[in-house]
C-alpha cells in the first residue's frame, strides 16, 4: 500500500515549477490578489515554533504554493538564524531608511520569502505607534505576492503577540507533550477564545516520543478546551522527537532540507499536505489579507 508520504512526494513531483516569475512584478501588478494569513504561535517559548514554521513553509512551497514568512517576534527574530542566512534588510529598515517591501523581502530556501524582524532590535519592541502603523501598512503590500503568509509570532500572550493572533482568522498553536507546555497552550487558547469564540485554532504537538503520545497530549488539550472554554480545536498533526532536528539546527539548515528522509521530515510533509487540503477547500474572505494589517493596528492600540 502506498503511504501518505509517498503520495505526497508524487504530488510534489507533479507540482514542480517550470517557469520563474519576477516577484516585484507580482507585487506591483496584482493588488487584487490576497493571501491566506496563518499565525503560528505558542503559549511558551522553546517548543520549536520557529523551526516548525520554516520547515512548514518549505513543505508548502514544494506543493506549488507561494509562501512568505513574516518574522513577527519583534526584537527577538530568529528565522534567519535557523536558515543560516543574513538578511540584507529587516522590518526596521522601513523606518530607518524608508525601504520598500520588495527590498526587505529576503530569499529563503526552496523559493520561500522571508521578512525578518531583526534579531535583538529593541527599537521594534517599544516603537512609537506611528512607526508600527507604517510597518504594517507596508506589510499589507505582500498580499499580492503570496498564496500563504505565515506569521511567526513570539511566545506568550503579550500585546504584540496577541495583536497578530487576534487579527488572524487562522492560528496554529505549537505545543509539546510536557505538562507546562500543554498548560500554557491552554492559556493561549483561553485568551484567544475570550475575545473571539470563532477563531480557527489548529494544534501541532511537537517533540512527541511517539505518535500515540502526541495523540494523548492533543486529546487532553481538546477535552479541556471543549469542557471549560466551549472551544473546538483542530488537530493539524504531530512531530516526533528526532535527533536530526538538533543536528540540522547546529548546521543552520532546515531539517527538511538537511535530512529529507528523517521521520520528522515525513511528519512535516504530512502536515503541509493536510494544510494544503484545507487551503484548497475554500474559506471566507476574513481568512485573507484584506484588512488584516489594519486589524493588527486596531488590536495593538
Amino acid at each position: 500500500m502506498i503511504d501518505q508520504a509517498t503520495k505526497l512526494r508524487e504530488l510534489i513531483n507533479k507540482n514542480k515549477k517550470n517557469d520563474t516569475v519576477d516577484d516585484t512584478t507580482i507585487i506591483n501588478n496584482s493588488p487584487e490578489l490576497s493571501s491566506r494569513i496563518i499565525c503560528v504561535t505558542s503559549g511558551k517559548g522553546g517548543v520549536g515554533k520557529t523551526n516548525f514554521t520554516i520547515n512548514l513553509a518549505i513543505a508548502l512551497s514544494r506543493l506549488d504554493l507561494r509562501v512568505v514568512i513574516i518574522d513577527a517576534d519583534l526584537g527577538l527574530a530568529n528565522i534567519d538564524v535557523v536558515t543560516g542566512s543574513i538578511p540584507k534588510f529587516t522590518l526596521l529598515d522601513i523606518i530607518r531608511s524608508d525601504r520598500s517591501i520588495e527590498e526587505i523581502m529576503n530569499d529563503g530556501p526552496e523559493g520561500v520569502k522571508v521578512i525578518s524582524g531583526g534579531s535583538g532590535v529593541l527599537d521594534l519592541v517599544d516603537m512609537p505607534q506611528e512607526n508600527f502603523e507604517k510597518i504594517l501598512s507596508r506589510l499589507d503590500e505582500v498580499c499580492g505576492y503570496a498564496d500563504v503568509i505565515l506569521i511567526d509570532t513570539g511566545a506568550g500572550i503579550s500585546k504584540s503577540v496577541m495583536s497578530f493572533v487576534l487579527a488572524s482568522k487562522e492560528v496554529i498553536v505549537v505545543a509539546t507533550p510536557e505538562p507546562t507546555s500543554i498548560t500554557d497552550a491552554y492559556a493561549m487558547i483561553k485568551t484567544i477564545s475570550l475575545q473571539d469564540k470563532n477563531k480557527k485554532i489548529k494544534v501541532v504537538i511537537n517533540r512527541s516520543e511517539s505518535i500515540n503520545e502526541g495523540k494523548i497530549s492533543f486529546e487532553k488539550l481538546r477535552n479541556a478546551s471543549e469542557k471549560f472554554l466551549n472551544v473546538k480545536i483542530e488537530k493539524l498533526g504531530y512531530l516526533v522527537e528526532d535527533p536530526h532536528v538538533s543536528r540540522a539546527v547546529k548546521l543552520q539548515n532546515p531539517f527538511l532540507l538537511q535530512f529529507p528522509t528523517a521521520k520528522v521530515s515525513r511528519n512535516i510533509e504530512l502536515i503541509a499536505l493536510n494544510l494544503k487540503d484545507n487551503l484548497c477547500a475554500g474559506v471566507d474572505e476574513d481568512s485573507k489579507t484584506i484588512g488584516f494589517f489594519n486589524k493588527v493596528i486596531s488590536f495593538f492600540k
